[in-house]
């Protein structure tokens, strides 16, 4: 069969049980991630390769990558901002579009009475060592016509992943038998060799990629022996900047035969009592439907909201349900919320942020003058 005749929906069955592994299941850095992904999912490799291959050129996939912790490799946070509504397309696009550093772009609602219902615009954001996220973010405004913003980095991580295929099947309440263990993010200084390596690492992988053993080329392309590359690669997992090997479906538009991969995206909000944010966390990210958990600092803007979750479905009342079970889980277990919010996403694009010191130091030299030569000032 060739690719054009091969399935590409993700709920075809084949399909569906590669895609409930390769999505989040391949943690950390393997050396041959595809055959990986062929034994659990307990297909042939070829049929694993042309199954990737085929979604991947169809737009099912949107990108294969390794990804990184990359909290733990530049100074990142969730970003809020407030922004006229009559710039707030012109802002996303600009985000979207002209600043790499930011990654998830979300144009998010709230009940208009809710703490922070002016905040329409999130992004997440990052700045390798030496620069800071707090300049980056007054030259955004500068850039956009945003008038304020809320910078919330993670102290915090309880839970990271994908999984849509996988989570379409849990129910509300479903939990891991522990409360999820906290990731915490400390920066990991590199050496040039380790980032030849990672910047190989991360890149997105080509449909003409997607094929057995795939670190060889990359190694190829750092310039430098396989065993080398391999060995890099294990020392960065080691020193935990390495995330999984992932297909990443394209969750946001719809798909080229009409079906979508989730309809809502909810940021949920929880406000719990200082000194307890890592025992709440851990039992907030416990739970099967949350894609990310973080313990993150809201402020006054926010009502003092301290964790944060994510859930992505295509049944709102559904993920409300999902939130309620996680509420009534934490009231059993004697952790009182004393405020709670759900921000629902809108308009959305998705790109992985880059966190390379060069390319930084160049983009910021390249907008300040642009607004300079403008008479933007400070």
């Amino acid at each position: 069969m060739t690719t054009a005749n091969l399935p590409i929906d993700h709920t075809d069955p084949v399909n569906a049980r590669i895609l409930s592994v390769s999505e989040d299941k391949i943690h950390g850095f393997v050396a041959d991630p595809f055959s990986a992904i062929a034994e659990r999912s307990g297909f042939p490799l070829e049929t694993v390769l042309e199954r990737i291959r085929a979604m991947l050129l169809a737009g099912t996939i949107r990108r294969v990558r390794q990804t990184l912790i990359a909290t733990n490799l530049a100074h990142g946070a969730l970003a809020a901002w407030r922004v006229p509504e009559e710039k707030l397309n012109d802002a996303f696009d600009f985000m979207f579009r002209h600043d790499p550093f930011s990654g998830h772009v979300v144009v998010r609602s709230t009940d208009p009475s809710s703490a922070g219902a002016e905040y329409r615009l999130w992004t997440t954001l990052k700045v390798p060592p030496g620069f800071s996220l707090e300049e980056h973010a007054e030259l955004l405004c500068r850039c956009t016509g945003c008038t304020q913003f809320r910078l919330m980095p993670a102290n915090g991580i309880f839970a990271l992943g994908v999984g849509h295929v996988r989570r379409k099947t849990i129910e509300p309440g479903d939990k891991a038998t522990q409360p999820a263990s906290m990731i915490e993010t400390r920066l990991a200084p590199l050496s040039e060799l380790e980032w030849r390596v990672l910047t190989a690492l991360k890149r997105e992988f080509r449909p003409e990629e997607i094929a057995p053993h795939p670190w060889r080329a990359r190694a190829a392309d750092a310039g430098l022996p396989l065993p080398v590359f391999l060995e890099v690669a294990q020392s960065l997992e080691a020193r935990g900047v390495i995330g999984r090997f992932s297909t990443f479906l394209e969750h946001v538009k719809p798909l080229r035969n009409g079906a979508r991969v989730t309809r809502f995206n909810a940021l949920f909000h929880w406000a719990v009592p200082p000194g307890r944010e890592v025992e709440a966390g851990g039992e907030i990210g416990r739970h099967e439907i949350l894609t990310h958990c973080y313990w993150r600092e809201g402020g006054p803007e926010f009502r003092n909201v301290n964790i944060m979750a994510v859930a992505h479905g295509t049944d709102k009342e559904r993920l409300l349900a999902h939130k309620a079970a996680i509420d009534a889980h934490l009231a059993q277990r004697g952790i009182p919320v004393s405020y709670t919010n759900v921000f629902w996403g809108g308009r959305s694009e998705i790109k992985p942020s880059e966190i390379s010191p060069a390319i930084y130091s160049e983009w910021r030299a390249r907008w300040k003058a642009r607004l300079e030569a403008q008479g933007i000032t400070d």
